[in-house]
């Protein structure tokens, strides 16, 4: 190939890469691996998987799901099918998507949605680039990011965005309520800020006040973007309909709707928007329409990948649709309904409460805030969390998230979920292991000192 298009080396060919970009090599990488060797080794970390009774969330959640959807996903008509650029020949791939944009947009109460992000991460990060486009009456290119907001999801966003002149301002939140501060968003009253962030619940599991925080927003000309969790919104108020007129830029995980938690993925990312923002939104729209002969058919309406369009034109470049994992999502949904659904979240609420109730008698265990919950609270307990969640271990379960790394100010604190897969008896478990493993803790102290 040199040769072909008369280049003596690859040095040649990169030759416009300045120097002090380049690198010798890639410390840490591995050398290439045969088919077999990396069976083995994939073979050899599954098996380090555990049974362990799952308690924990932190933005990924063990859910049921009925045996049908993986068995339909993995159908070779949806395993095998890729990117639907012929329309005449992919049908049935646009149908499904056109459905997965429906329910996306009736369970969070907006106008459009496209056809899925890598994650809920990425999502947001593209929320933000939306907004820095769409929001014409803001110069600032400042986003107010609340602390409460998914600490991954703060930093993949930080490390997509940091390079285009994007400030990312934090926003504290109560220590006492867990929820954000509104005094902290007043202060903000006045100023040039293009869009501020609201996750709901937030990643203490807490409630925030969505009416009032969207409506100062809109009041001050910031555009609002909302990350939620979509199996949230059988429940509660969905972000269309949040404050007087709705945010502006919903998005999240996809993962709680038909995904198995996997080793961390893959999952995806929903994003919807307002129809005035639809323009700048990335990736793919599937629209429905007629043909000459009146036939139903389905075509992609937006197109905004640098693929289809001149790439300075491009809204996103980092917008492949996992398209598998929301097959499975809009399969779910089909088959477990809004009735459901709505059942499904009002038990991840019973039991959460109920964990929380009988972790707290523990002594040495208290609930940090005091906020309203959904889904996952906050427990500060009188002994190392890491310690405890390793003693939770060696009895099969997976205690919860340790939040000290995060959010070292809470001391020692971790957050706890249980979704509707957790039984009385698992919880009672869980109880009676926690009582164990803090008195232990307790003598252990009493000991040293």
């Amino acid at each position: 190939m040199l040769q072909a298009i008369g280049v003596n080396s690859i040095d040649d060919l990169f030759e416009e890469i300045p120097a002090n970009l380049r690198v010798d090599g890639l410390p840490g990488v591995p050398e290439g691996m045969t088919e077999m060797e990396v069976s083995r080794l994939m073979r050899s970390r599954a098996s380090q998987n555990t049974n362990a009774i799952c308690f924990m969330g932190a933005g990924a959640y063990e859910h049921h799901i009925p045996a049908a959807v993986w068995e339909i996903t993995t159908r070779g008509e949806y395993y095998s099918a890729y990117t639907p650029y012929q329309a005449e020949a992919s049908q049935g791939t646009l149908q499904l998507t056109y459905e997965y944009q429906s329910m996306m947009t009736a369970l969070t109460a907006m106008d459009v949605s496209n056809a899925s992000m890598y994650d809920g991460a990425s999502s947001l990060a593209e929320a933000v680039l939306m907004s820095v486009r769409g929001n014409r009456k803001s110069k600032s290119r400042k986003i107010l990011l609340p602390e409460s907001v998914n600490p991954s999801y703060r930093r993949t966003t930080k490390t997509i965005v940091k390079g285009q002149n994007i400030e990312l301002v934090p926003v504290a939140y109560d220590a006492a309520s867990g929820q954000s501060s509104m005094d902290a968003f007043k202060a903000f009253s006045g100023e040039d800020i293009t869009a501020v962030v609201i996750q709901q619940p937030n990643f203490f599991g807490t409630l925030e006040d969505v009416d009032a925080i969207t409506d100062w927003a809109h009041e001050n000309n910031i555009l609002v973007i909302a990350v939620v969790n979509p199996l949230t919104l059988a429940v509660l108020k969905p972000p269309g309909e949040w404050g007087a007129t709705g945010v502006d830029i919903a998005c999240g995980d996809g993962q709680p709707l038909g995904a198995p938690l996997a080793s961390g993925g893959p999952y995806y990312g929903l994003l919807c928007c307002t129809q005035a923002l639809v323009r700048q939104m990335p990736g793919r729209i599937v629209g429905r329409t007629v043909d000459l002969d009146d036939k139903e058919g389905f075509v992609l309406t937006l197109q905004a990948r640098e693929q289809h369009i001149r790439r300075s034109k491009a809204t996103s470049n980092i917008c492949t649709n996992q398209g598998l994992v929301v097959t499975a999502s809009t399969i779910h949904m089909s088959i477990v309904g809004p009735q459901g659904l709505e059942n499904t979240a009002s038990a991840c609420h019973a039991n959460t409460n109920d964990l929380i109730k009988k972790l707290c008698a523990i002594d040495g265990v208290e609930q940090r805030f005091t906020g309203v919950g959904f889904h996952e609270a906050v427990l500060k307990l009188d002994a190392d969390v890491a310690d405890v969640l390793k003693a939770l271990m060696n009895k099969n379960i997976l205690g919860g998230y340790d939040l000290s790394s995060d959010y070292p100010e809470l001391g020692n604190a971790m957050l706890v979920c249980a979704t509707e897969m957790r039984t009385q008896d698992d919880i009672s478990a869980y109880a009676s292991a926690l009582t164990e493993v803090m008195a232990a803790q307790t003598t252990k102290v009493a000991e040293a000192v």
